[in-house]
């Protein structure tokens, strides 16, 4: 018998099938940009379906939210028309059949969908679960297990974030690059601001997105969210404001001379926590040197620490490459 739960799922899933098939059809670029914003936002109902809130959260923001911006931003630079293939990639095609057949028998001894014996249910997990809330004095267990448990993953993937961001600046770091007021502005932009429905709409977001982006940064303990949701939401305000409002305004206030080098000072909060944690007499990212009378303190500081270093890098290197995108001259 089919549960309402599983009627769900299936209807999530053909959408997300229809969606990418639509994808592969379409010719024009702008609708494939609207459609993999529509594929982030189902894949984000899906994970919160299966109760993976803090994933569900990061699908949203960067899938649906600020990937959509900047790849429209892509196509205001180039063009909103696939051109046609005058050969078939038949080398393509196969590739990718090969890709897909090596996925697919990847899966073949993966354990079935809540399976007892299935490795996440070892009692590492359990204790996870029973321990974590004392020893961190963090009740969200995902924040105590991305920021302290796996402390060193989580500082190897803001290093990533932090050197994707310079590898894009290089590649987009041509002489079409401007940091100077574009002028005229465009056509389409000048027809934003003649909306009054969507600058007031805007006027009523802008406001709580950043609010709440500070609620989903300092109340990652407690609930979904931490500095990597937190700093792309508050790039989403920014942004929102920027396109809306005033793109000169907004890149005065957020210039590249501002926002660069905190790209680099998020990381080095977070890496900078780890060696305080050495002098202290701690190993590297063991939080609870900071106050070895209370352990549980120590980790609550640590984990505010490295949560702050994340935010500020995730924040900055989204706002760094929408403006670096919109500093572009077209070619």
């Amino acid at each position: 018998m089919i549960t309402m739960v599983t009627l769900i799922d299936l209807v999530l899933f053909t959408l997300l099938g229809i969606t990418a098939i639509a994808m592969l059809r379409i010719r024009d670029l702008f609708a494939v940009v609207m459609l993999s914003g529509i594929y982030s936002l189902v894949s984000a109902v899906i994970f919160t379906d299966l109760d993976a809130v803090d994933v569900a959260f990061t699908e949203a923001s960067v899938g649906a939210g600020i990937s959509t911006i900047l790849m429209l931003g892509t196509l205001a630079l180039t063009s909103t028309k696939e051109k046609t293939p005058r050969r078939q990639s038949w080398g393509a095609l196969l590739i990718v059949l090969v890709t897909g057949a090596a996925l697919m028998y990847g899966t073949v001894d993966m354990p079935a969908f809540g399976d007892a014996a299935s490795p996440i249910n070892s009692p590492v997990t359990d204790r996870y679960i029973t321990a974590s809330g004392e020893e961190t004095g963090v009740p969200n267990i995902v924040t105590s297990v991305l920021a302290s448990y796996r402390g060193y993953d989580t500082m190897g993937e803001t290093t990533v974030i932090f050197t994707a961001a310079i590898a894009v600046l290089i590649l987009l770091g041509s002489a079409r690059t401007t940091d100077a007021p574009v002028t005229p502005r465009p056509a389409t932009t000048r027809s934003l601001e003649l909306r009054p429905i969507l600058r007031a709409g805007a006027k009523l977001l802008i406001g709580p997105i950043l609010l709440f982006a500070f609620y989903v940064q300092f109340h990652g303990d407690f609930g979904p969210g931490g500095g990597f949701q937190a700093g792309v939401i508050f790039a989403a305000g920014v942004i929102l404001y920027a396109l809306i409002f005033d793109m000169d305004r907004a890149r005065a206030l957020f210039r590249p001379a501002v926002t660069r080098p905190l790209i680099a000072l998020g990381v080095l909060i977070y890496a900078g926590t780890g060696i305080a944690t050495l002098f202290f007499g701690g190993n590297f990212l063991g939080y609870s040197a900071f106050n070895p009378h209370h352990p549980a303190h120590g980790q609550e500081l640590g984990i505010f620490l490295v949560e702050l270093g994340v935010g500020i890098t995730v924040s900055n290197v989204m706002m760094t490459l929408f403006f670096t995108f919109c500093g572009r001259r077209r070619p």
